[in-house]
């Protein structure tokens, strides 16, 4: 691939990284953006609550069962940091790829319809950038380059 092209492919997956993370902080502290600081996940606060309860589209019930489960805040802010930390880093960035559509999916299907677009909205954009992150894998300007050159990374293909 063309150099110009790689660095497109290298900015956005460091941007979404950065993404993910913010997410990830800003729910852990309630750092006043999204999360208010009382509401942070530190003080016994869902992080997934607010976002599954109020979901109104076509898959609602399923999702609001689902809101303030303890296994489901631990798999949401886990994927948020480790899918965050892989994006940044350069690493396992198929494996995060794969992830990250998964978990905006699943986010985009709760919201169905979205509120400003019959069918789109920025779940949908944030999983097309993570498919073609997992398939070109832009690894350079991190520790990619050592990553996947680990024999346990070669030996098993799924921590690519």
């Amino acid at each position: 691939m063309p150099k110009k092209e790689m660095m497109v492919w290298i900015s956005l997956r460091i941007v979404l990284g950065l993404t993910f993370l913010w997410a990830f902080f800003d729910k852990l502290f309630g750092l006043g953006f999204a999360t208010s600081p009382d509401k942070s996940w530190l003080l016994g606060n869902s992080p997934t609550f607010g976002f599954l309860s109020n979901t109104k589209g076509i898959f609602s019930t399923l999702f609001q069962g689902l809101a303030g489960s303890a296994l489901v805040d631990w798999l949401f802010m886990l994927g948020l940091l480790l899918i965050g930390l892989a994006l940044v880093f350069g690493v396992a960035l198929r494996l995060a790829g794969y992830s990250g559509t998964l978990l905006m999916v699943l986010m985009w299907l709760a919201s169905i319809p979205p509120s400003n677009n019959p069918i789109l909205d920025d779940h949908v954009v944030y999983a097309l950038v993570l498919i073609g992150i997992a398939v070109i894998r832009p690894y350079r300007f991190g520790f990619g380059k050592y990553y996947y050159n680990c024999s346990l990374v070669k030996k098993y293909k799924i921590l690519q």
